[in-house]
């Protein structure tokens, strides 16, 4: 099964936009996120929707914030990008018939129902500020004399 990450990507470009002097255009954010500027437009079709970007049209156009990243979470995200699988299918449908595949199915369905419960739950708490600040915090660490002299035996 093919890894879906529409979710991944929106967060990353969604934080380089915090830190953006002005609009990013779809094609920056296609290079930024190696792929094209109409998978751009398609990825954050749905975030203009529901009002968490803005798209300014022309010379010096492109894509801003449309929200703080406080008041957008992961959960927000996630249905804007057309919540995507969040596991791979478990279940197999090989002999629908067997009643064993049946019973092993129906505890690995709910099993997944019952994490993907928990999971979006976790979404719904998570704003991308907070993942903003892990950036901030890292990048902090990355550059402090301190490390840079570890890393460099200086």
């Amino acid at each position: 099964m093919k890894t879906d990450s529409r979710i991944s990507r929106v967060l990353h470009a969604l934080i380089h936009m915090k830190y953006a002097d002005g609009p990013l255009t779809s094609e920056a954010l296609g290079e930024m996120l190696g792929t094209n500027a109409v998978v751009v437009r398609r990825l954050f079709g749905g975030l203009r929707d529901m009002g968490y970007v803005t798209s300014e049209k022309g010379h010096g156009g492109g894509w801003l914030l449309g929200k703080p990243l406080e008041k957008i979470t992961l959960l927000d995200v996630y249905r804007a990008v057309g919540e995507p699988t969040l596991f791979s299918e478990l279940v197999s449908r090989d002999h629908p018939q067997c009643l064993v595949e049946q019973a092993v199915n129906a505890q690995l369905s709910e099993t997944l129902r019952e994490a993907e419960a928990v999971m979006l739950a976790r979404f719904a708490k998570v704003t991308i500020a907070m993942l903003a600040r892990e950036f901030e915090a890292s990048m902090s660490s990355a550059t402090s004399p301190m490390r840079r002299s570890r890393s460099t035996g200086r």
